[in-house]
């Protein structure tokens, strides 16, 4: 009995081994056709002494695996009801969380696309209301931000939209502008949950023509299925996401022949190369404004209002500065004092030290040295805001202070909320920012001129450019220096403008500069179609 209780649990011992060993193949990486499984024979007919080395057989087994073939993409939706107080108004919608496959012509799946839709409900005829698709920029940023900024919840921030320290809180949004439009906020492919199909090569993505190309084909899907193709369509971009808008004007026209109402353009890109010199010009009226806000100007210059300075800045920019520039060595010492001296009363920089920078002050080192005399740096984002470096004399910031205080509020309020109100339960790997270069820049010299050109042909095409004082990602002034070269005819000129905040990249953020961005958002829309 005892040899026989000895077989029997050494043959347990290598079905366990053998399990083992199967289950370390199942975590293997995928693809490999064929597994060597080796394991050791301990059973034999006599109980083995004490003190015994026990002989081992050793058995070698070949087993042929299943090929690892990943699964298609599929169409995912989630559907639920919700109620906000937006606009001073109760609003019961819908909200759809998907995703929709995008297919080439001989209908391969390509990409998935990631999407949150919010439609308002108890409209009578849904094909005749307003629809904007939503976006962020990057590239490779997933639109999390517009989302948490824009949508019918908000992040709860400090008012003038510091972050707050865990846990964190999600509000109705007042200021989103569902009550004027239904809203779709768009992940483009690789961030977010969009993805590209299995084996897709990343580069057919990853580019200005390319990107736009089959962003236009999730709308042209989206619209056709929900039936929205009478409904008035706009674009909200942010910061890259003003590129796409403007490229998507033209594809969209061409490749789905889609009018577009209007196009929001926030915190928009210049959409061109311009010279060193001309950057240093654009940037220039953000260093005054600024100054201004950290009330770092003369007393007769403090008194001014935002508006007021900004437009001192940007005279003195394309003016004296510009013709400073132009000149170049032939200055006379009597107008490089004077121009030295003027920029130092405008900016709050010292004339030794913008005279050291040969006029020429970069962004990079005016974050460091404005405040330098307190040991702090300015944010690139928002320049209201202020951070620290270790060493005070560095000529570069080690980080963006205003992108640290709010960003992991946005996070993480979004990663809570879309599971647990929107019922999202994906376990895959959410990416707040992709990697997506090498990225084609083909034709991003020419979205300025897609635009115009859409503009020009769809005559009732309406744009509104919205930009903060103090953004150094897309400083207000090189947006305007690209719409006032656009070379529109007047008829077509019209239809373009500009509102103002006093905030930088991320409007949304600061409560007042939030509700101007609702007035003008929903009366931007509401005067783009007939009602």
């Amino acid at each position: 009995m005892s040899a026989i209780r000895m077989a029997i649990g050494a043959m347990a011992a290598l079905l366990v081994t053998v399990s083992a060993g199967a289950q370390q193949r199942g975590r293997g990486r995928p693809g490999n056709l064929t597994t060597t499984d080796t394991t050791t024979d301990t059973t034999t007919s006599q109980p083995t002494p004490r003190g015994v080395v026990q002989s081992a057989q050793t058995i070698t087994r070949t087993t042929t695996a299943m090929p690892y073939k990943p699964l298609p993409p599929i169409d995912t939706t989630v559907v639920t009801q919700h109620t906000a107080t937006i606009g001073g108004q109760q609003i019961h919608y819908t909200a759809t969380t998907g995703t929709y496959v995008v297919r080439d012509d001989s209908g391969a799946p390509k990409a998935t696309f990631f999407f949150v839709a919010y439609t308002k409900n108890g409209v009578p005829d849904v094909a005749r209301r307003p629809i904007a698709f939503v976006y962020n920029g990057g590239p490779g940023s997933a639109s999390l931000f517009t989302h948490m900024g824009m949508g019918p919840m908000k992040v709860v921030l400090t008012a003038d939209g510091h972050g707050m320290p865990a846990p964190y809180r999600i509000t109705d949004n007042s200021d989103s502008f569902l009550d004027a439009t239904d809203l779709v906020f768009v992940d483009a492919i690789s961030t977010g949950y969009s993805r590209p199909a299995p084996g897709q090569k990343t580069a057919q993505f990853y580019g200005v023509v390319q990107d736009a190309t089959w962003f236009s084909d999730f709308i042209y899907q989206y619209v056709t299925r929900n039936e929205r193709w009478n409904s008035p369509k706009f674009l909200i971009g942010e910061s890259y996401g003003t590129t796409r808008s403007a490229e998507l004007s033209g594809v969209l026209l061409k490749r789905h022949e889609m009018y577009l109402n209007g196009i929001v353009l926030l915190s928009s890109v210049a959409f061109t190369q311009w010279g060193n010199d001309d950057r240093t010009e654009f940037f220039l009226p953000g260093y005054v404004t600024t100054a201004w806000y950290h009330h770092l100007l003369a007393p007769d210059l403090q008194q001014q209002s935002l508006e007021q300075i900004a437009q001192l800045g940007r005279t003195f920019a394309h003016g004296e500065y510009a013709q400073a520039l132009e000149k170049g060595d032939e200055l006379t010492p009597a107008e490089y004092q004077k121009v030295v001296a003027d920029m130092a009363r405008l900016t709050a920089l010292s004339p030794t030290y913008i005279e050291q920078s040969n006029l020429r002050v970069s962004p990079q080192r005016w974050f460091t040295e404005l405040l330098r005399s307190k040991r702090e740096v300015l944010g690139r984002l928002d320049s209201r805001f202020t951070g620290y470096n270790h060493d005070a004399a560095a000529e570069r910031a080690e980080y963006d202070p205003s992108e640290a205080s709010y960003e992991g509020a946005f996070t993480a309020t979004f990663m809570d909320y879309v599971r647990r109100d929107l019922h999202w339960k994906s376990n895959a790997f959410y990416t707040v920012t992709a990697n997506v270069r090498p990225w084609d820049r083909t034709g991003e010299e020419q979205v300025a001129e897609t635009l115009r050109s859409a503009m020009t042909q769809e005559t009732s095409l309406k744009v509104r450019v919205l930009a903060g004082y103090y953004d150094f990602a897309t400083p207000f002034n090189g947006i305007e220096e690209t719409v006032s070269h656009m070379q529109l005819e007047p008829s077509v000129r019209k239809n373009i403008g500009f509102d103002y905040y006093p905030t930088g990249h991320m409007v949304y953020i600061d409560q007042q500069a939030s509700d101007k961005l609702h007035h003008d958002v929903d009366a931007f829309i509401n005067s783009s179609y007939e009602h």
